[in-house]
């Protein structure tokens, strides 16, 4: 699925790397920034040395102006390549059913068809866009985050680490317990649209009585 999926990246793949190398750049500022802040209380405030607290402060100010930089760039770039995915996809999508026979056509039905091109291509939409964002910012935060812990303090890190399994196999069964809601939810789609459809073709009609 994955592979058929990525035929339709073409020539959006350097969005997506962009992205991807923003998001990751936006995560060591934001371990950065606590990092920062720490050395500006202990070293600066604490100590009542103004130079430390003016170097540390306008660290601070920096990392957290690029922080917000390559935050609001990697939302803005990730949407415009998960869009031109979707765009893309939906052309092949269609190309693809240009070729079905008629009984393939009556096979899936109109309504279903209708659905895979728009609903079903939005959330994959949605989901290419959280990959790029979403799942890069999470293996990245919990490597930099149980380095730095590890460098702070040795016993809280251990613990930290040890949370991670139990927060792996809780959202696993959260996952699996959605996965069959979101299948009825695509048939419903389906009879919707197919409603939608048969009230359109029959407005004519019933202005045509109604005259």
């Amino acid at each position: 699925m994955f592979k058929t999926l990525s035929k339709s990246l073409n020539g959006d793949k350097t969005l997506s790397f962009v992205t991807v190398g923003l998001s990751a750049l936006e995560v060591v500022f934001e371990i950065i920034i606590p990092l920062c802040m720490s050395d500006l209380l202990d070293y600066g405030i604490n100590s009542s040395n103004m130079t430390k607290v003016w170097i540390y402060g306008g660290a601070l100010l920096v990392f957290a102006t690029l922080e917000l930089i390559t935050g609001i760039f990697g939302a803005k770039i990730g949407a415009k390549a998960s869009a031109r995915y979707a765009a893309s996809l939906r052309k092949d999508m269609f190309d693809k059913v240009q070729t079905f026979s008629f009984s393939n056509i009556d096979k899936f039905s109109t309504a279903s068809i209708v659905t895979r091109l728009t609903t079903d291509v939005t959330n994959v939409q949605n989901a290419y866009q959280m990959i790029i964002r979403m799942a890069v910012r999470g293996p990245i935060m919990m490597i930099f985050s149980v380095a730095v812990s590890f460098t702070i303090n040795t016993t809280i890190a251990w613990i930290f680490l040890a949370a991670i399994p139990f927060l792996a196999i809780f959202h696993f069964l959260i996952v699996k317990g959605v996965n069959p809601i979101f299948k009825k939810v695509f048939h419903t789609y389906d009879d919707l649209n197919e409603v939608v459809e048969e009230n359109v073709k029959g407005i004519r009609i019933v202005k045509s009585f109604n005259q």
